[in-house]
């Protein structure tokens, strides 16, 4: 028999804010993240703002010369879960850290420190590379420190699937913990790509936008004059444990999460599926696993990334698999308020799914005034909507045609 999984804890580094209620009240808000970047000297790029995360520091969480050791998508990974865990109120001396596992998605990894040191390596010779630079860069490194620092001596693991990472991360946390092969998971993803590579690249792939002039209009998922994502860093943690754990200790439950869709488009290395199948495939499959009906899905939170292509295309799919029933729910992007958080993005999404269902509101997407004529599901426009949410879904799209969807339930006992 499989073990129910239940949410317990959620920790929160973002552009909307940092700390969970301090992001869920901004979402609720429609406060936007997005700003002139800050991180380095953007004169020269067509692209000149990004989300960055405004009221992060490291050392309100870590030891100062620890920090310095750790590239910043780390630094997010171990605020996040220190949250994450001071809000699930756990003991680490009562919970057997040989069955907690910590699973963890990013993109990119420690794409500011590889720059950083090339950089060194150029101007100062060899020599002069840090020896922290590999571990301070690799990908996997924030599972890996939060479990250094927290003694978890469970399954640990980094999934990379470009912007579906985290949504990975979380499905496949919950297929551990069903299958019984654990009691606790950690698990989310991080991301800090704000650096000159990462915007010179995706500037040259023509996918950001460059409405520089109005950075807090710029994320603007579903209106037809959209013109492009805002990139993003941040972090996001969830705690998840089986039912019967987390009754045992008298956790409070967020939600329950109850199915896991997964995915390929296996058409093009950034392009979506013109026909949306993928997407609709992982959106039947996590319906699926989880027992669910289309018609019981009372809310979903979109990949919806402000891209002309992606939000066409994720409508396409969402009428595929929902029928006349795509009408009658909310389908809203947190994205229009946290810009597109890469790696990290479903991490802070599931745990806005979460909140959704805890709190009965829905997030709205923002700077949503002439929907495109292709895209004309209900996008909660600018506004919070109050709604009893039992049954939420979570899509995250990658490039390289990876697809992952997951499924949240209001906890019965």
């Amino acid at each position: 028999m499989l073990n129910r999984v239940v949410i317990t804890g959620l920790g929160v580094v973002s552009p909307a804010g940092t700390g969970l209620e301090n992001f869920w009240s901004n979402l609720l808000s429609g406060v936007s993240g997005v700003g002139p970047i800050t991180r380095f000297d953007a004169a020269d790029f067509n692209t000149r703002i990004a989300a960055e995360v405004g009221d992060f520091n490291a050392a309100d969480f870590l030891d100062r010369k620890a920090a310095k050791r750790m590239d910043r998508f780390t630094q997010f990974a171990l605020a996040s879960t220190q949250m994450a865990f001071d809000d699930a109120k756990f003991e680490l001396d009562k919970i057997n850290t040989d069955r907690t596992a910590v699973i963890m998605g990013s993109g990119i990894g420690g794409l500011e420190t590889l720059e950083h040191q090339k950089e060194r390596l150029l101007e100062r010779g060899p020599s002069r590379v840090s020896p922290f630079f590999i571990p301070m860069m690799i990908s996997n490194m924030a599972s890996a420190q939060i479990a250094i620092n927290y003694g978890l001596h469970g399954a640990n693991y980094t999934t990379t699937s470009a912007c579906a990472s985290a949504n990975n991360a979380i499905g496949d946390s919950f297929k551990l913990l069903q299958r019984g092969q654990a009691d606790i998971a950690i698990t989310g993803g991080s991301e800090a790509p704000i650096t000159p590579l990462a915007v010179g690249g995706f500037c040259a792939m023509k996918a950001i936008s460059a409405r520089n002039d109005e950075p807090e209009l710029a994320s603007r998922p579903f209106d037809k004059d959209r013109d492009g994502f805002v990139m993003g860093e941040g972090a996001g943690v969830l705690v998840l444990e089986t039912l019967d754990h987390a009754l045992e200790r008298g956790a409070k439950i967020y939600a329950e999460i109850c199915g896991y869709g997964n995915t390929c488009d296996a058409y093009h290395i950034s392009a979506p599926d013109p026909e949306g199948s993928g997407a609709a495939r992982a959106m039947e499959d996590v319906l699926e696993d989880a027992g669910v009906s289309a018609e019981e899905v009372d809310y979903i939170n979109a990949h919806g990334t402000s891209t002309v292509m992606n939000d066409e295309l994720e409508t396409t799919a969402i009428h595929k698999v929902f029928k006349e029933h795509a009408y009658n729910m909310p389908v809203s992007s947190t994205k229009s308020m946290t810009g597109h958080l890469l790696g990290a993005a479903g991490a802070i999404e599931g745990i806005a799914c979460a909140m959704a269902i805890d709190r009965g509101k829905v997030p709205p997407t923002v700077n949503l005034i002439e929907n495109d004529p292709q895209c004309d599901l209900d996008y909660v426009p600018n506004t919070c909507r109050e709604l009893s949410v039992n049954v939420a879904l979570s899509n995250a799209f990658g490039f390289g045609g990876h697809n992952v969807s997951l499924l949240f339930k209001k906890f019965d006992s």
